[in-house]
C-alpha cells in the first residue's frame, strides 16, 4: 500500500481536535456571559460583556467585564451613557477570575460602579469598551433601568418662637451624597432668615433610611417678624435634583424691644438683654442636652463682693493675663447690677486690671453645650473670650475659644488641635478664619457645642463654623475671660472697657 494512504487517518484526527478546541472556546465564552467578540480572532478591538444595570436616586449602577487584545494583561475602561448622554467612565480594575480562565488572559478586567445622572424615569443605559491600541471602541450593549429623582429628603420636626428669634429642628439628607451632611434654609413669613447645616447625629434616621453620617439640623435664627408667623424649611439639593420643601409650621414671635417676660429672682424682674435665660433641657443637633448650670445674675453685688455673694463663681486673682500686660483683679473689676455681670476693665497706677469668671466652680465637662449672652463696649486695649480649658491645665489636650474678639470687634471661633503643642504654640482649626455676622456692641448669644467628634460654634442661633479635627477628649472647664489684647501694643492708659453678661447656661 502506498505510504501516502496512511496519512488520511492522521488528517482526520487533527481536524477532530481542532473542532473540539473550537467548541471548548465557545463554551468557555458562554460561561462568562454573552460577550461581544468579533469572529475574526486577529481583530484588535476590545471585547467584553455588560452584565447588569440598576437605577437609583439620580444614579445608575453598572457591572461587567472587558479586555483589549492589544494589552490583554492590562485594564482598559468603559464609557456609560444614560438616555444618550455621557454619564462617565469606569476603569475595569476588578478581579474577574472567570474571564481570565475562559480567555486565557491575566490581569483585572471587571468593571462596576455607580454614576450620577440628571435623567429620570425609564432610561436606556449603554456601555462601550474603550479601545487602547490598534482597533476601535466596542459597543457592549444597552439595558433599560428606572431612575428616580435625587432630590433631598427629610422632615421638619419642631418649631418654636422667641423674642426676635425662631427655633427649628428636624433632619435631611441628599441621596446624591447620603453619607454627607446637606443644609436647610428657613423662612419666616416668606422672608429667608438663614441656613442651618444638618450636622447633628440622628441614629434613628440612619437606621430607618439605611444611610450613615450626620443628618440632624437644629438652631435658632433671628427675624424681624413678630406675631403669628409661618415658618418654612427647605432642604437644599447638593447634586442632581432640586430643593425639597419639608413643610411649614406656625409659631408666635415676640417683637424685639418689647417688654421681656419676667425672670425669677428676688432683685430682677426682667432680662436686660430682652432674651430670657433658657431653663431646662434642650434638644440640639439630634442630642438632648441636660442643663447642668444656669446663672442669671439676679442678685446685686457691688465691686469687691461678687465672689462672696455668688458662691458658684470662681476667679483667677493676682496673676498676669495671657498677654502679660494685664493683672487679674476680680475684686476691683467685677460687679452685678440690673441683672448684668459687669467687667469694668481699666487701669490703676498704670496697671491694666482684668478678670476671669469660672462658672460653677470648675465644673468638668467631657462634652458640653455652653451659651453666653453678652455685649461689650468698643474699647482699644482689651478683649473678651469664652474658653473651654483642660481641667488639668495641660494645653496639649486642646482649647476651645468662642466667642473671641477685641472689645467691640467681630468674634471668631477657634479650637486647638489636641497633641499639636510645640515650641510654646498650638495648631488651631478652622484653617480658614470664620467670623460671626455682627460685632459685640449689641446683645448676642454665643453657643459652643462640644460633642463626640465635632465642635460647633453658633452666633444668635446661626452656625458660624464647626470643626472635626480639633475636638477634645479629656475633661474641660468653662472660663469667661476679659483681658488685655494680644500682640497689638500697649494698653491705652485712659481706656475703660466693659463686658456685660446677662446670663450663662451650661448643659451636659
Amino acid at each position: 500500500m502506498p505510504r501516502s494512504g496512511s496519512r488520511h487517518p492522521v488528517r482526520l484526527r487533527t481536524t477532530t481536535r481542532a473542532f473540539a478546541a473550537t467548541v471548548a472556546v465557545a463554551l468557555a465564552a458562554l460561561a462568562v456571559g454573552a460577550s461581544v467578540e468579533p469572529a475574526n480572532a486577529a481583530t484588535q478591538n476590545p471585547v467584553g460583556a455588560f452584565d447588569t444595570a440598576s437605577g437609583g436616586a439620580g444614579a445608575v449602577t453598572v457591572a461587567g467585564w472587558t479586555d483589549d487584545p492589544s494589552s490583554a494583561a492590562s485594564s482598559n475602561s468603559v464609557t456609560v451613557t444614560v438616555g444618550g448622554t455621557n454619564a462617565g467612565t469606569l476603569r475595569a480594575t476588578g478581579v474577574r477570575a472567570d474571564v481570565d480562565r475562559a480567555r486565557h488572559v491575566s490581569g483585572n478586567h471587571g468593571f462596576s460602579g455607580t454614576l450620577t445622572t440628571a435623567k429620570t424615569g425609564a432610561q436606556s443605559v449603554c456601555v462601550t469598551a474603550v479601545n487602547t491600541g490598534a482597533g476601535t471602541d466596542t459597543n457592549l450593549g444597552c439595558k433599560t433601568v428606572t431612575i428616580t429623582a435625587a432630590n433631598p429628603v427629610g422632615a421638619f420636626d419642631t418649631a418654636s418662637g422667641g423674642t426676635g428669634t425662631v427655633g427649628v429642628a428636624g433632619w435631611t439628607y441628599d441621596p446624591s451624597s447620603a453619607a454627607a451632611s446637606n443644609s436647610v434654609t428657613v423662612t419666616v413669613g416668606g422672608v429667608a432668615v438663614g441656613t442651618l447645616q444638618a450636622t447633628g447625629a440622628r441614629a434613628d434616621v440612619d437606621r430607618a433610611k439605611h444611610v450613615s453620617g450626620d443628618h440632624g439640623y437644629s438652631g435658632s435664627l433671628t427675624t424681624s417678624k413678630s406675631g403669628a408667623q409661618s415658618v418654612c424649611v427647605t432642604a437644599v439639593n447638593t447634586g442632581a435634583g432640586s430643593n425639597t420643601a419639608l413643610g411649614c409650621k406656625t409659631v408666635t414671635i415676640t417683637a424685639t424691644g418689647t417688654a421681656p417676660a419676667p425672670v425669677s429672682g428676688a432683685n430682677v424682674t426682667t432680662s436686660p438683654s430682652g432674651v430670657a435665660m433658657p431653663k431646662g433641657d434642650v434638644t440640639s443637633n439630634g442630642r438632648v442636652w441636660k442643663q447642668a448650670y444656669a446663672q442669671d445674675f439676679t442678685t446685686p453685688a457691688a465691686v469687691g463682693t461678687v465672689l462672696s455673694r455668688y458662691h458658684d463663681l470662681s476667679a483667677y486673682d493676682g496673676s498676669r493675663d495671657t498677654s502679660g500686660l494685664g493683672q487679674y483683679a476680680p475684686n476691683k473689676v467685677l460687679s452685678v447690677s440690673g441683672g448684668e455681670l459687669d467687667f469694668d476693665l481699666h487701669s490703676e497706677n498704670g496697671q491694666p486690671l482684668v478678670s476671669t469668671v469660672v462658672p460653677d466652680n470648675y465644673l468638668p465637662l467631657t462634652t458640653g453645650r455652653v451659651s453666653v449672652r453678652y455685649k461689650t463696649t468698643k474699647t482699644p486695649g482689651y478683649k473678651f473670650v469664652g474658653i473651654l480649658w483642660p481641667e488639668d491645665d495641660n494645653w496639649n489636650e486642646g482649647e476651645i475659644d468662642w466667642p473671641e474678639a477685641d472689645l467691640g470687634g467681630t468674634p471668631r471661633p477657634a479650637s486647638a488641635i489636641p497633641g499639636t503643642y510645640a515650641n510654646g504654640r498650638m495648631s488651631f482649626a478652622p484653617a480658614v478664619t470664620k467670623y460671626a455676622g455682627s460685632d459685640t456692641t449689641g446683645w448676642h448669644t454665643a453657643t459652643t457645642e462640644w460633642d463626640h467628634g465635632v465642635v460647633r460654634f453658633s452666633w444668635d442661633g446661626t452656625l458660624v463654623d464647626s470643626v472635626t479635627n480639633a475636638v477634645p477628649t479629656t475633661a474641660f472647664r468653662l472660663t469667661l475671660q476679659a483681658e488685655t489684647w494680644i500682640g497689638e501694643g500697649a494698653v491705652p492708659a485712659t481706656a475703660t472697657g466693659h463686658v456685660d453678661v446677662d446670663w450663662v447656661s451650661i448643659w451636659k
